[in-house]
């Protein structure tokens, strides 16, 4: 079997219903554009707030596909 090389990139997903669907959101994004992607993992979540109430939650995600690069 060969070596495979995966290159990682940090995406940043909102919802305005939870944290499970800001990350949904940056993963349904990065699969229009990036092929053979392997793995995503949150690595912070936080909400922004308005007049102390909640208005969306955010996913910071790290989502690794397999690197093609020349």
């Amino acid at each position: 079997m060969a070596e495979t090389v995966y290159k990682v990139i940090e995406l940043i997903g909102t919802s305005p219903e939870s944290w499970e669907k800001a990350a949904a959101a940056a993963i349904k994004r990065a699969a229009k554009t990036l092929r053979d992607l392997r793995v995503a993992e949150i690595s912070q979540l936080d909400m922004q707030l308005k007049d102390g109430k909640v208005e969306s939650y955010r996913a910071k995600v790290k989502v690794s596909f397999k690197y093609e690069g020349a």
